[in-house]
């Protein structure tokens, strides 16, 4: 037997619960938090969709960590103890588990799409080197579960969700800006629009990665680098101050 404290609740008030349940050998948080939905709350809302850690849906908060409930397993945690699992904080709470993260789509449209290079054969495709692939193909590995905005202080603390973009939306712009068939540029957006220069890269978002993406140090550190070349290079503004852009 194990007891789960599950935040019950709407958007304008709600508390914690207890739940005791009898747990089994290979169970994780996501088959807990189902067989008390089907035996005891038959009204508890939860999102999830594959139970494969591949959807992203069912991001949660356990024991305080921003985590996939299908990926957590039980004798990962101290069962001797209440396990708690509380919606995503940075995200404004529908019913229960159940975040609104919509904000992040929208935020999405902002970022400029990928504009491909012209053709490089009559045949209308393109010829790339492995290397450089390989550099965009982690960012690709992406499954949009927000743990990393979750975490991310700019938006989860200060909530500056009109001026950041957040983790997952750099790792995006990372995506294309470093894809070798793009040719548009984002960095005055990085700069003016998506603030990148909030982010003091502590780290928490590669973290919480269930994919184990390297956010920081391999989108957002150089998403800062270049944004650093094209404004703040000292010897870059003596050069377009002698002979222009």
């Amino acid at each position: 037997m194990a007891t789960f404290r599950i935040w019950r609740g709407d958007s304008e008030r709600g508390e914690f619960r207890d739940y005791t349940t009898e747990v089994a050998e290979g169970m994780v948080v996501l088959d807990a938090v189902c067989k008390i939905q089907a035996e005891q709350a038959n009204d508890l809302a939860v999102r999830w969709n594959c139970k494969a850690g591949r959807c992203g849906s069912c991001s949660a908060e356990i024991n305080g960590d921003p985590k996939l409930m299908c990926m957590t397993r039980l004798n990962s945690l101290p069962l001797n103890e209440p396990v708690t699992v509380e919606p995503m904080r940075a995200f404004p709470p529908i019913k229960d588990l159940v975040t609104d993260v919509s904000w992040n789509y929208q935020a999405k449209k902002s970022i400029k799409k990928f504009n491909p290079r012209p053709p490089d054969a009559p045949d209308g495709s393109w010829r790339m080197s492995q290397k450089d692939v390989n550099r965009v193909q982690e960012f690709r590995k992406c499954i949009e579960c927000f743990l990393c905005q979750d975490v991310c202080h700019v938006l989860r603390e200060h909530r500056k969700f009109e001026q950041f973009a957040g983790p997952r939306l750099f790792v995006h712009i990372a995506a294309l800006e470093m894809h070798p068939l793009d040719t548009e540029n984002r960095v005055k957006d990085l700069k003016d629009l998506h603030n990148i220069g909030f982010c003091n890269i502590t780290t928490c978002c590669r973290v919480v990665c269930p994919e184990s993406i390297t956010i920081t140090e391999n989108a957002i550190i150089p998403l800062k680098e270049r944004v650093v070349d094209e404004f703040y290079d000292p010897l870059r503004k003596l050069v377009m101050k002698i002979f222009g852009s």
